[in-house]
């Protein structure tokens, strides 16, 4: 890329900057899909700079399959340990709040970001069905980007819960009047046919989700994001995405340039960034 090219990009980007600082992004992290180290870095650069530009960056993680790994690892075996026992649930909460969340927040510092590792046991921010946005708008405030993993404390004292994280993200985004949600996923996003890449819906209405739910175009997993898009679409988010994280700097692409990436959910009427 010559200099010409690169003052285009930068032009391109500008708008987009002017549009979204001071306001705040909630993105879910799928390690399911960010599976190289290639992946995660560039996702990580994404971050910090939006966060240097001025957007306020919100990180939620979750990745049961990726905590199922690693106890496996830890525990010399291949067995499943999503037995549901309260054990297994206390050894899942350790290496999310633990290996995981510590990863993603030293990757952000060690980028250049400021980053603070939470869970939903901090701050009493996830009680049950509610959410004390508190501790996290206090970090945002201080320029943090807060990396919060989905765990919840449980019914007994002491206890853990784990959470849903595309749901914990699309409820943190309407706590936090967020601008916009990301949510990504290993999957290109919403298509007619999920076996032709071809047929992606880069734009859906809320109007048009429910025949497309009942027609069975959307469905299972993918069913799951675009109803917790839906609930956040409803409650005041002005727009939410379903990326694909096996492509790279997927979330500047979509932020930043024209062209856009994967799918949008928004209201039948023009609104939002």
């Amino acid at each position: 890329m010559n200099s010409s090219e690169r003052a285009a990009v930068l032009a391109e980007a500008l708008p987009y900057i002017k549009a979204f600082a001071g306001k705040t992004v909630v993105v879910k992290y799928d390690g399911n899909a960010i599976t190289s180290q290639e992946l995660r870095e560039a996702l990580i650069s994404d971050l910090v700079l939006l966060s240097l530009v001025g957007v306020h960056m919100v990180v939620v993680h979750g990745d049961e399959g990726e905590v199922d790994t690693i106890i496996d690892r830890l525990r010399g075996s291949h067995t499943s340990t999503a037995d549901g026992s309260s054990e297994q649930a206390e050894a899942k909460g350790m290496v999310l709040a633990g290996k995981i969340n510590k990863e993603l927040t030293s990757l952000i510092n060690a980028a250049g970001g400021k980053a603070v590792g939470i869970s939903g046991l901090d701050g009493s921010l996830f009680l049950a069905e509610e959410i004390n946005p508190a501790l996290i708008t206090d970090l945002i405030q201080s320029g943090y980007i807060p990396v919060v993993a989905a765990l919840a404390q449980g019914q007994e004292k002491g206890s853990s819960q784990l959470l849903d994280a595309n749901d914990t993200a699309s409820r943190l985004a309407v706590t936090l009047k967020a601008a916009k949600l990301i949510l990504l996923s290993n999957t290109v996003g919403i298509c007619y046919n999920e076996a032709d890449d071809q047929t992606l819906i880069s734009e859906l209405r809320l109007s048009v989700v429910g025949r497309l739910l009942r027609s069975r175009v959307i469905a299972g997993e993918r069913a799951k994001m675009v109803d917790c898009c839906v609930q956040a679409i409803r409650r005041g988010v002005p727009r939410a995405h379903i990326l694909d994280g096996r492509v790279s700097h997927s979330i500047i692409v979509e932020m930043l340039t024209d062209s856009g990436i994967g799918t949008m959910i928004l209201q039948d009427y023009e609104g939002g960034e």
